[in-house]
């Protein structure tokens, strides 16, 4: 579920959705999550539902926590009103646990999800190869008088 990577982090302002607001996920939908940064994971609801969470201050040990939960009101969890728990000890041991601020949640498309990818060094950009030209014969050019 986790990932354990370093890599140079964006910038939060160059990550951040420009749309007033955040979207809300049902606690009980979310299903797995992959760690981009200490501060930004993509929350997995379904094949093909995936948010962008981006919280208002590192999670340092995120990547290498085993075990994420939510504080949320309502059984939603939303930017700006949510907390980020990372559980660093036992199963049900609070002892551990950090809380940290959602900042905003946003719903990805396809292309999203595979920039934020990219941004943060999880997948290898495709790269195309260049079309080699091809021979066209040319059409013939017929004077006039």
């Amino acid at each position: 579920m986790a990932c354990a990577a370093s890599d140079p982090a964006p910038d939060s302002a160059e990550i951040s959705d420009t749309k007033v607001g955040s979207d809300c996920i049902s606690e009980s939908s979310i299903r797995d999550y992959t760690v981009l940064n200490d501060s930004n994971l993509i929350v997995r609801v379904s094949r093909k539902k995936n948010y962008h969470m981006e919280l208002t201050r590192p999670a340092y040990g995120l990547k290498s926590s085993w075990h994420i939960g939510f504080r949320s009101p309502g059984g939603y969890v939303c930017g700006g009103t949510s907390d980020l728990i990372v559980r660093e000890g036992a199963l049900g041991s609070s002892n551990f646990d950090r809380t940290i601020r959602i900042r905003l949640i946003r719903q990805l498309t396809l292309e999203d999800e595979e920039d934020l990818l990219i941004r943060f060094g999880k997948k290898e950009p495709e790269i195309e190869q260049p079309r080699q030209p091809e021979e066209v014969e040319g059409a013939e050019v017929e004077e006039l008088d």
